[in-house]
């Protein structure tokens, strides 16, 4: 089967910085924050039991070993949930820089797990949805619902989802973006956040 997403980048009000869960992706605290309309992220993702190993194309390039080994670990997670074994073809495309500090690995694991979920025959909640994006990456899981967004920090993985607080009309605020350089950052979020219990 075959499906595809389009999931926003978002940016936070109030933001976490540090898991007190590294493998559940637990923060160590809540957040509030709001999807943002324009930087998105579209992902198809296909099943088929003709492939013979994933496959991942993100951007129309190939990925670092790091990074492949995420989004396949995060196929793992769907295929386990759904009982199947087949491998995928993943193609994703994001409409502004990647690893600049825009949250698309947000945008990004938001659109792989949502496609990814229903090309498996999942059929989830939002909730569920959130919890499962959240476990590709944390920030992910405010890019499910949409508009203004509250992450509860939650102490097990069942507890810790995004949910909507209000739509995405209720305040006239703006996010304007200026890419000024779109080279990678130095240091990557998640190694950022190690350091907080250094």
């Amino acid at each position: 089967m075959k499906a595809t997403a389009i999931a926003p980048s978002n940016i936070a009000f109030t933001k976490y910085w540090g898991k007190k869960d590294e493998v559940l992706r637990l923060p160590e605290n809540g957040s509030i924050s709001m999807c943002l309309s324009n930087l998105l992220t579209t992902t198809t993702v296909e099943f088929s039991p003709d492939y013979q190993k994933d496959e991942v194309t993100i951007n129309g390039g190939g990925l670092e070993e790091n990074e492949a080994e995420r989004i396949i670990k995060h196929l793992d997670r769907i295929r386990n949930l759904a009982n199947i074994s087949d491998k995928a073809k993943v193609v994703s495309n994001n409409n502004f820089p990647s690893g600049t500090g825009l949250s698309s690995s947000a945008s990004g694991f938001a659109a792989l797990t949502l496609a990814a979920s229903k090309a498996a025959g999942l059929n989830l909640s939002e909730k569920d949805l959130s919890i499962l994006a959240r476990q590709g990456s944390g920030s992910a899981c405010r890019s499910i619902p949409s508009g203004f967004v509250e992450w509860l920090d939650g102490d097990t993985s069942e507890t810790s989802f995004a949910t909507q607080l209000f739509p995405p009309d209720h305040w006239a605020i703006a996010d304007v973006v200026a890419v000024v350089n779109e080279g990678k950052k130095e240091v990557p979020t998640s190694v950022g956040m190690q350091a907080t219990h250094s």
